[in-house]
């Protein structure tokens, strides 16, 4: 059997008399993810959909369009594939030919697979595109707040992160690395396009073991950095990282640390930004001690780290959960802006990182040479919104929204077509999400299992996994390209995305523009062949269609030279610029400062953490070492790790103590905005105040019924804010969440979140 790619890693499927049996991690993959380990009981669970299914109200036409708010509690009806396509196609076309394309939200978030041919992101855009357009989402989760300040300073945000300076370098050349948000090596077990060598965790305990390299975890969590156990652990505040950068640099400055030439020749607004460090525009010093007021680390500590940073080649990494929240975007802003005092960025093991121990691929040193993509046409509509911002979107048709310097009107979607995703995992605030996901006419799903996403849906269409169907795995910054050759029959009913979307082109009369006629296995060469100019302008040669498809894999030649992140820019910045207005990085962008927002000024500015003081626990959501966000939760791994089936949530001991909670009890976590249980795992390594849980519970309410109704199981999202980052980038603020904790004292309810729905007969 050969290989097949995840995005946590490349496995051989083992497979007996069809059904699989097991999964075997790639011989080269010295430190491979335990998620795959959940694929074989659940791939044919019960909780995996197997027919196409309807919500009861919607098959009947009288009450198709205004039974909205049953969504997520009425029975489906299972239906024949033709039924099902044929009434897609009417409600596709019927609102197209009423209001437009521009009341179609194509909702996808591309982590569906691995492959890049059934990538569900790819498809359904390709699909919608070739009916006309559709409103479409920017940005990220993971990254909103970043995506859209980088360009202004740097670069492109991926760019940046093919890159990053390879972990190679950093072994041989970086003397201190210090990490706000830590190293959670959690995170590193998956990558965009399948994790295929994991090298993060191994290249982390040689650098402890070689002990060139000094680590220091600035995190409210010691765990954060695992991997590194005699790493220094600042135990931050959640939320004040930029007040510390800002004390470090305030001692750069103060004691003449800084680089004065690199700030001269590769950066421009060290005059503004020198000044508010110092206090002369605002009348407020940054200084040490006024850091420590607000971060909790001491004035002493912070004295002694800057002049270490200044002595030494240092690496200062930014995670992406820094991001995550109200101003998100000054975290990072405020990261490339110590390193610029520091004077050693495009140096070998110096510089700055922006997600370090958040992906595989990053600091890999492979090359950014990512194989084959599927062309997804040209999107007629014009009208788009930040991902982050579908509930408002819902709820407020029409109203305006700023982003990115821009004046913007939310549109008004009537259908939502969505595959490849779960926003019952995405997004925040699901009391207000579930309200909003009440407004479309229409909401159609693509999907595997039974998730909440599927339940909330009225058009539920059974979609293959990557196990049973071909595919090529392909990924920037990965080392191997893999030949995915289906492993079991499809499960059920289901087909694959291109399957689905050819049967809706022929219904609508654009087939041959979306197929080009061509099967999968056509499409597969032709991506292929097509990938290969790419290829060689790289310096790689792939070998031919049928030699890949035979052999399984194909090894991609690392780069000749180590990687190093902006070293042409350092080295001559006046013939290699960055895309910036002033080819320079803007510590001071007068492209932001002239869009007047007071959330988002034009140079990195502290903000003071906006917590309810009603709610005196910072909950932070972190992403989740036991699935890749909300996938394969109902596998072997994730179940596993849970606490009497609800997801386990790490509290400071004194905290708990406090509230007559032990370990291992069921705890009510909850706020204004809802509530859900979870198992209590008491630690003395996170900071009091602080508690962590990590994201991908599926939602699992007490009652679908009642609105608010408790989440049993440990969905975050129950109580994190949907609010944007800024005006600026409009991104996820998970992480400026506070909460309130007690034990939960009544009888347990059960967990039926991976259970199906009900079914009703179709005549009832």
């Amino acid at each position: 059997m050969a290989f097949t790619s995840t995005h946590w890693g490349n496995y051989r499927p083992v497979v007996r008399n069809g059904k699989l049996t097991g999964m075997e991690p790639a011989p080269w993959d010295t430190d491979p993810s335990p998620i795959g380990q959940s694929i074989p009981g659940a791939i044919d669970s019960p909780t995996r959909v197997r027919r196409p299914a309807v919500r009861r109200g919607f098959l009947h036409p009288a009450t198709r369009h205004d039974s909205g708010a049953q969504r997520g509690r009425e029975a489906f009806v299972e239906v024949p594939w033709d039924e099902a396509l044929d009434l897609v196609a009417a409600e596709l076309r019927r609102v197209r030919d009423a209001h437009g394309n521009g009341a179609i939200f194509g909702g996808s978030y591309g982590w569906s697979s691995a492959g890049r041919f059934h990538h569900a992101q790819s498809q359904l855009h390709r699909f919608l595109n070739g009916f006309g357009g559709y409103v479409y989402s920017k940005d990220s989760y993971s990254l909103g707040a970043g995506r859209v300040l980088l360009p202004h300073i740097v670069d492109a945000m991926d760019k940046l992160l093919q890159q990053h300076t390879s972990w190679e370098v950093l072994e041989q050349r970086c003397e201190l690395f210090v990490s706000f948000g830590g190293l959670p090596a959690r995170n590193t077990q998956v990558s965009p396009g399948g994790a295929s060598a994991h090298g993060v965790r191994p290249a982390l305990r040689r650098m402890a073991a070689a002990g060139r390299t000094r680590f220091v975890n600035i995190s409210p969590v010691r765990d954060d950095m695992a991997e590194v156990p005699q790493a220094q652990w600042l135990a931050v505040r959640p939320g004040t990282d930029v007040a510390l950068m800002l004390g470090l640099a305030h001692v750069l400055l103060a004691e003449n640390l800084h680089d004065r030439a690199f700030l001269a020749s590769h950066t421009t607004g060290f005059e503004q930004v020198r000044d508010y460090i110092l206090g002369h525009a605002d009348g407020q010093p940054k200084t040490p001690r006024w850091a420590a007021e607000r971060c909790g680390i001491a004035a002493e500590e912070i004295v002694s780290l800057a002049r270490r940073m200044a002595a030494q080649r240092t690496l200062v990494n930014v995670v992406y959960s820094l991001q995550r929240a109200r101003h998100g975007e000054q975290t990072f802003w405020m990261a490339v802006t110590l390193a610029a005092l520091l004077g050693q960025i495009g140096l070998p093991g110096g510089g700055f990182g922006l997600g370090y121990g958040c992906m595989n691929y990053i600091g890999s040193g492979q090359t950014s040479f990512s194989g084959a993509r599927l062309p997804q046409g040209h999107n007629a509509v014009a009208q788009f919104i930040p991902v982050a911002r579908i509930a408002d979107m819902l709820l407020q048709p029409g109203a305006p929204f700023e982003y990115n310097g821009g004046q913007h009107r939310y549109p008004d979607v009537r259908l939502v077509y969505w595959a490849g995703g779960n926003v019952f995992h995405h997004h925040q605030d699901l009391n207000r999400t579930i309200e909003a996901w009440q407004r479309p006419e229409t909401i159609i799903t693509h999907e595997q299992y039974w998730t909440a996403q599927a339940r909330h849906s009225d058009i539920v269409l059974p979609a293959t996994t990557a196990l049973e169907r071909d595919d090529i795995g392909s990924a920037s910054n990965e080392r191997f390209m893999v030949a995915m050759q289906a492993a079991i029959a499809p499960v059920g009913e289901a087909r694959d995305d291109y399957a689905i979307f050819t049967g809706l082109a022929q219904r609508l009369d654009f087939a041959q523009a979306y197929t080009e006629g061509r099967d999968t296995g056509q499409w597969l060469r032709h991506l292929y062949e097509s990938s290969r100019p790419r290829a060689q302008a790289q310096g790689i040669a792939l070998p031919a269609f049928d030699d890949f498809w035979q052999a399984g894999h194909f090894d991609l030649p690392a780069p000749q030279r180590p990687v190093v992140l902006l070293e042409r820019f350092r080295a001559d910045p006046i013939a290699h610029p960055l895309p910036t207005p002033s080819g320079r990085i803007e510590l001071y962008s007068e492209t932001i400062a002239g869009f007047g927002y007071d959330d988002c000024p034009g140079h990195a500015t502290w903000f003071a953490p906006e917590m309810d003081s009603n709610s005196p626990i910072h909950l932070l959501s972190v992403q989740p070492a036991t699935r890749l966000h909300s996938q394969y939760d109902h596998g072997a791994v994730s179940r596993a790790s849970k606490i009497a089936g609800r997801e386990p949530i790490t509290l400071n001991r004194a905290d708990a103590a406090a509230r007559g909670i032990a370990d291992g009890d069921v705890v009510r976590v909850f706020n204004r905005r809802g509530a859900f249980l979870a198992g209590a795992r008491l630690s003395d390594g996170i900071l009091s105040g602080v508690a962590q849980i990590a994201t991908g519970a599926w939602y699992d309410p007490v009652d679908a019924h009642t609105p608010h109704s408790l989440d049993k199981h440990g969905n975050a999202n129950v109580v994190t804010p949907d609010i944007g980052s800024s005006r600026l980038g409009q991104g996820c603020a998970a992480q400026t969440t506070s909460v309130q904790i007690e034990r939960w004292e009544a009888r347990l309810p059960p967990i039926t979140a991976f259970d199906p729905p009900p079914f009703a007969p179709a005549t009832a």
